[in-house]
């Protein structure tokens, strides 16, 4: 591919969030590029080209110098008859996201909230460093995962701190203390158990049966807690059916992961901003881009008025030969980025309305089982673009509908076979195989083989492998670990 190609490739790839930020930085980089529509008042002109007049106006030499370089055709770097060609918006976007800021939600990280709880406990100086210094070893789940050995030797080196494992068990049992419950666990088991002994300590729960109950599953009976062998842990624990089902209840209410307790911990909230919006007008679906996929820009006035100058001017020095070719590269340089902008959202709407045209149905009712099976391929033919070309399309980009802001890449799945010979989504299987699972008995969950004879009964040819396949990536565990009691 030339270097204008590969630079087009990438333009796709990137999405809107990502675009703003590449023409910043071009437009840092070219002087000649300018970000605005092309509407100037008239005075604004004349400013231009008596200020490129004047640059120009230098000390020139006659002669040998001002009979060269007439070969070059400046006039098209300064012509207006051809503005349009240049100008990146099109007819088809959309101005309801002009406003480019994008809002960030500033909160404290769970680290900094438990700091701030350090001072309530009854540490010296010392240890309350060996306290932050637990804190920040951490992970953004709340657990404290690091060997303390480790630990040891790291405060030694970094805080210049001499402990022990001891001490560290010692402190670390404090800032357990701190909220919210379960926070500085080793481990799943301990993280539990935390915060059940949380529990207990209140008053009004302290002769609780049921919540005993659950804190001796959870210390003594954590494996077959796991694996869900209910009637094995009613026996090993001595109580009934109905005592365990409360046991479970309280435990199936704790945190599993306390760190998240904190929006913030992952250093702050994702926005999606979508590239493009599908809306329904009475039965008819209108596609529109982004607005910030489609931005005005311009060839500088001040550059054109330069080139201009220097074209009508009688003398010409080397010195202003040199500018001139430095100006005419800039601007080439300009006019090209703003042409592969222009082809960036011709390319994203042809893909886009190819997509949305396919699975029309779908658009129309918001019904997944209306997809139709939808490949790179079927839309790269379509379009008559390279399937590279389409999957840039569809990488990192989102389209707004009435019924949320979905992925590119959720429209496209493979096809099944159906009874009647004709082909079916894979997302219409997976909506079939989940609503199967809601729909069973918890106490006898269904097993992949089950779920392969009712899908094969209601006329979808499919393997088993392929069920179980289908399960996983709806993150649905298997039948033995959804069991309830």
């Amino acid at each position: 591919m030339s270097p204008q190609q590969i630079q087009l490739m990438k333009l796709l790839q990137i999405p809107t969030a990502s675009l703003e930020q590449r023409i910043k930085e071009e437009l840092e980089m070219n002087p000649a590029l300018e970000e605005g529509s092309e509407d100037f008042e008239e005075n604004s002109s004349s400013d231009e080209e008596t200020y490129a007049e004047e640059t120009l106006r230098e000390d020139s030499i006659e002669g040998d110098e001002s009979s060269r370089d007439d070969e070059l055709d400046l006039a098209e770097y300064y012509r207006d008859d051809d503005v349009a060609d240049y100008k990146t918006r099109g007819d088809k976007y959309n101005d309801d996201e002009e406003d480019r800021q994008i809002p960030i939600k500033v909160e404290k990280s769970f680290q900094e909230t438990l700091a701030d709880q350090i001072s309530m406990l009854e540490l010296d100086e010392r240890q309350e460093q060996i306290a932050v210094y637990i804190i920040g070893n951490m992970d953004d789940d709340g657990y404290l995962r690091r060997d303390v050995k480790a630990m040891v030797d790291d405060i030694a080196f970094s805080q210049n701190i001499e402990t022990t494992e001891e001490e560290i068990a010692q402190i670390l049992e404090s800032v357990q203390s701190l909220d919210p419950a379960g926070i500085g666990a080793r481990d799943l088991q301990e993280c539990l158990y935390l915060q059940l002994k949380r529990k207990l300590d209140e008053p009004e729960m302290e002769n609780n049966t049921v919540l005993k109950t659950a804190i001796r599953i959870i210390k003594e009976f954590f494996e077959q807690f796991t694996k869900k062998h209910y009637d094995r842990l009613a026996r090993m624990v001595e109580v009934s059916n109905e005592e365990l089902k409360e046991a479970m209840e309280i435990i199936l209410k704790l945190n599993p992961k306390p760190g998240n307790t904190f929006s913030s911990n992952s250093g702050g909230k994702q926005y999606i901003t979508p590239d493009f919006f599908i809306s329904n007008s009475n039965g008819q679906l209108v596609l529109s881009l982004n607005g910030r996929n489609a931005p005005e820009l311009r060839i500088s006035e001040q550059y054109k008025g330069m080139m201009e100058a220097y074209d009508k001017s009688k003398t010409r020095s080397k010195d202003q030969k040199d500018a001139v070719m430095f100006i005419k590269q800039k601007i080439d340089s300009a006019k090209w980025f703003i042409d592969m902008i222009q082809q960036r959202q011709m390319t994203l709407l042809g893909t886009m309305e190819t997509i949305m045209n396919f699975q029309k149905e779908y658009f129309l009712t918001g019904d997944e089982t209306l997809l139709k099976p939808m490949i790179l391929k079927d839309i790269a033919e379509i379009t008559r673009q390279d399937i590279s070309t389409v999957s840039r399309v569809a990488n990192s980009k989102y389209v707004q509908t009435e019924f949320g802001t979905i992925p590119l890449k959720y429209f496209f799945s493979e096809g099944i076979t159906t009874d009647s010979g004709e082909e079916a989504s894979s997302r219409e299987v997976k909506a079939i195989l989940t609503e199967l699972i809601e729909a069973e008995n918890k106490k006898k969950p269904l097993s992949d083989q089950k779920l392969t004879k009712l899908l094969q009964q209601k006329g979808y040819n499919i393997a088993r492998r392929t069920v179980a396949k289908y399960r996983e990536m709806l993150n649905i565990p298997v039948a033995r670990l959804r069991k309830e009691l």
